[in-house]
């Protein structure tokens, strides 16, 4: 306590013998030493920390299944940056960036006061700046908020690297700085360049490349490896001798590392293959991957797109302008090609568009669901015979809805495996009318129809006919669920990231398998699309064409035991094409693909439908063959309903075919014979105003097999009689008026009534005419 009292007694004395002058000095000393020791601390107050600079967006690597590249994604502001973290960097490149850049980068702080000191002397020696000065947190300061070379800014630098410095461990800021490096371009990043120019990864560098990448940024414009190869070894000369002087390698080991050269990959390789699976895929995988190895598989993809780019040209003058293809691994959902269109880079022809993704009406291509789910709920089996015949909806509002096909003919009976092979309209609608549209509905968003999101009543039956909108993302992965039997898996974009595997099963697996049994039968569909078609491959496919209303979509979707198949082909601006339908757009690409894909190794075939057995059936009835049966085929059945088989039926149509039936020139023998097709009871003629009688055929379903007497009467009761001998038909010439017709053969009858209406009658009921026809829906 002495000591320190004389020590204070003796500060004051030789303080008082100070001048005033002398005095002053000292203040302002003291005050800029404090004002310099807060200004140091003040970084410690507002730290920069490693989560503060993060590099959240980064270049994406894309390579195919086995490896090739497929192309590199760049960041929003088109830079090519992978980040990587440090013990995944070759230790010979963080001495070879230590040994040129900084290194005492770990025995100094964020200024380096010797090198600082060396590069004054030199500068006032040489009367010129020599050499920098600049540290490792300094030059990451400087790729933070890159400024002039200006004293301003370069306080500006030295106070970031401060507070770079306060936050951050010498670590941090190494981590930081190898991730930001220019490396020629708009590549940055050790990583990156490695990939880029060696094609390994920053792990694997060897001396001689890592010495090469270390050397690049001090100049990355004139140091690029693939336009200043000479200029970049004689810097990579100086790393070296630096490396060595710094004892990280031997004279031996420097002198072969130079003398290597290094296999380089040409150029910038960009996007090479896939663009638009590229760019959809980048938004699935997290920000911080930079690597990705997808399911794609390069030279399928290449060959899809070749194959999609010369059906947009051969359909050119049909006004076909886009197209679009996927395929996938049945077994493991992989994704081996997508397609988005015909060329990413067209901007002129929407090129960037993705047909794989984009909404569109899927035409019939649903209906295989609908069927599947109606066999499921036992509302149609297999041997059902729909009535494939004119049907008129009441819509509230609206016009009646009368579902046609693009034929606007009319099978009339017609078995489950032809209306779903052909294509049907009015048998699927039918078919919905009886499962409900919600319920169907529902059926659709379990196979991973998603897009679906209205309610029921605004897509109505016409669900059945594709009136909703789907991707073709949403058909190949519903109907792989359909190859695989109702075993529904997530599709799989990338081989390196964790995907559900979990199957789940969706319906009964026996009736999925009597559809595929059904889309594969080349004669079911040859009335619609002939034996020999597109459709037609020379080992078992199942497939189902589409097209959409007024012909701006067409669909063609198939698959074998091993791959899925889905085509689109249309144009994104929605314009028709020239009667352009599934089978002559969608369908040839599908046939390039499939083919191509089964070239080497052809498919087993499909399985037979579990729990079924064959029976012969009347193809017209759906029942045991009779000898009045004109055509017998075969067909599965469930052996629950074989009890019913063996019943004997009734082989005559009901009345939905009576305007069908009206409409044929042949009479159709299962029909009753004594039936008055036409007219049908209650129908009115309007006869033009020149026009005071109308001659009407009578028409009957068949031939009867005795001799015919017609009976026409008026209002009045009064009846002439006509025989004829066993035609089915009768021209007569009646007034207006009310008229009963009845006929008479054997021991059968039939009676009708209708009328015939002048032009201007007040009494004309309301009701269809020529002039007023019910809105139709065509879609095959």
């Amino acid at each position: 306590m002495a000591k320190l009292n004389a020590l204070t007694e003796f500060s004051a004395r030789k303080w008082h013998q100070l001048n005033v002058k002398q005095r002053r000095g000292v203040k302002i000393a003291l005050g800029l030493l404090f004002l310099a020791a807060i200004a140091r601390s003040l970084p410690y107050l507002i730290p920069i920390r490693a989560s503060d600079i993060a590099q959240t967006e980064q270049a994406i690597v894309f390579r195919d299944r086995n490896g090739l590249p497929l192309g590199t994604l760049l960041t929003r502001d088109r830079d090519r940056t992978a980040v990587v973290s440090l013990d995944r960097v070759s230790p010979h490149f963080i001495q070879a960036i230590l040994a040129a850049e900084d290194k005492r980068f770990y025995r100094h702080g964020a200024l380096d006061l010797q090198a600082i000191g060396r590069s004054l002397l030199e500068a006032v020696q040489a009367r010129q700046i020599v050499s920098g000065a600049s540290t490792i947190t300094m030059q990451l300061a400087r790729m933070l908020e890159p400024a002039p070379r200006t004293l301003p800014h370069k306080l500006g630098e030295i106070w970031l690297s401060w507070r770079l410095y306060a936050g951050m461990s010498r670590d941090e800021i190494l981590h930081a700085y190898i991730n930001r490096l220019p490396m020629g371009g708009n590549l940055y990043g050790v990583e990156a360049a490695a990939r880029t120019y060696f094609g390994v990864p920053a792990s694997d560098l060897t001396i001689a490349q890592a010495s090469l990448l270390a050397a690049i940024p001090n100049d990355p414009n004139h140091l690029n490896p693939n336009t200043h190869w000479d200029a970049l070894k004689r810097r990579q000369q100086y790393v070296l001798d630096r490396m060595v002087a710094d004892g990280y390698i031997t004279p031996q080991q420097r002198d072969r590392a130079y003398a290597e050269q290094p296999q380089r990959l040409a150029g910038d390789r960009g996007i090479e293959a896939a663009p638009h699976f590229l760019f959809w895929l980048a938004n699935q995988v997290p920000d911080t991957v930079s690597q990705v190895t997808t399911t794609i598989d390069r030279p399928l993809q290449e060959f899809a797109e070749a194959q999609v780019k010369q059906m947009v040209r051969a359909l050119a003058p049909h006004d076909v302008r886009h197209a679009a293809a996927i395929v996938l691994d049945n077994q493991t959902g992989d994704v081996l090609a997508y397609v988005g269109s015909p060329d990413y880079f067209g901007d002129d022809r929407l090129g960037r568009n993705d047909g794989v993704q984009a909404l569109r009406q899927p035409g019939s291509t649903l209906k295989p669901f609908l069927y599947q789910f109606a066999l499921e709920q036992d509302i149609i089996q297999p041997n059902t015979i729909l009535a494939d015949v004119p049907t008129h909806y009441a819509i509230p509002g609206a016009k009646l809805y009368s579902p046609v096909d693009y034929s606007e003919k009319f099978l009339g009976p017609a078995r489950v495996r032809l209306a779903l092979a052909n294509s049907l309209n009015v048998p699927a609608v039918r078919v919905l009318e009886n499962i409900g549209v919600s319920a169907f509905l529902d059926r659709l968003h379990r196979l991973g129809f998603d897009h679906l999101t209205q309610s029921p009543e605004h897509y109505g039956l016409g669900l059945a006919l594709g009136s909703g909108e789907v991707s073709l993302w949403e058909l190949a992965r519903a109907y792989l669920t359909l190859a695989r039997r109702g075993e529904a898996i997530a599709l799989n974009p990338q081989i390196d990231a964790p995907t559900s595997h979990n199957p789940r099963q969706i319906g009964d697996r026996s009736h999925w398998a009597l559809i595929i049994d059904m889309l594969g039968d080349r004669y079911a569909r040859a009335r619609a699309f002939g034996v020999e078609s597109v459709l037609d491959l020379p080992f078992p496919a199942a497939v189902k064409t589409g097209t959409s209303s007024d012909f701006r979509d067409t669909w063609t979707v198939g698959f074998t035991r091993d791959y899925t198949v889905a085509t689109w082909v249309g144009n994104f601006s929605g314009d028709r094409m020239k009667q352009v339908s599934g089978v002559t757009g969608a369908a040839p690409l599908w046939n390039r693909i499939i083919l191509h894909l089964h070239e080497n190794r052809e498919p087993a075939p499909f399985p037979n439908p579990p729990g079924f057995v064959k029976r012969p059936i009347c193809a017209t009835t759906g029942v045991k063959p009779t000898p009045e049966c004109s055509a017998v085929v075969l067909e599965y059945f469930e052996p629950q309903d074989l009890a019913n088989y063996d019943r004997p039926h009734p082989v005559t149509l009901s009345d939905d075919y009576h305007e069908w039936l009206a409409r044929q020139n042949t009479p159709k023998a299962i029909a009753d014979p004594v039936k008055i097709v036409f007219p049908q009871n209650d129908d009115y003629f309007v006869l033009t105003p020149h026009e005071e009688t109308a001659k009407i055929q009578l028409k009957l379903a068949g031939i009867p097999a005795d001799p015919v007497e017609w009976r026409i009467g008026d209002r009045a009761g009064v009846q002439k009689r006509v025989t004829t001998e066993a035609k089915n038909s009768l021209f007569y010439e009646l007034p207006i008026g009310k008229w009963t017709v009845e006929v008479n053969s054997g021991d059968r009858r039939d009676r009708i009534t209708f009328e015939i209406q002048a032009t201007e009658s007040p009494n004309a009921p309301r009701g269809f005419s020529i002039s007023d026809r019910p809105q139709s829906t065509q879609n095959d």
